[in-house]
């Protein structure tokens, strides 16, 4: 056992006549880690485009509860009556009438 140990110390299971094997299964454990780093290294970069995705959608969506408050305000009567005011066009003082088609058949 302990003549074992020393042996993977000192690397002769690197050069010894089966190393061959040894050297295949390292370089696998090698690729292995390689490509896991490469994944983990994926997943941040999407996680972090995710985020600020995320951040981009808070701000977006209070961007259009503004505008559309605006909006509202925009279309109220008060403010259409003030905007018109302006270029001299005042609201009618007589109602509007309904104006009625009445096809006759034959």
């Amino acid at each position: 056992m302990k003549e074992g140990f020393y042996n993977i110390i000192k690397g002769k299971f690197l050069v010894s006549d089966d190393a061959l094997k040894n050297w295949r299964f390292i370089i696998f454990l090698s690729f292995l880690a390689l490509v896991m780093i490469g994944s983990s290294h994926s997943a941040d970069k999407k996680v972090h485009k995710i985020s600020k995705l995320n951040a981009q959608v808070k701000e977006l969506k209070s961007e259009y509860v503004d505008v559309r408050m605006l909006l509202m305000q925009a279309r109220m009567e008060s403010k259409i009556i003030a905007a018109m005011e302006s270029r001299d066009l005042l609201p009618s003082g007589t109602p509007p009438k309904r104006i009625r088609i009445i096809e006759k058949k034959e």
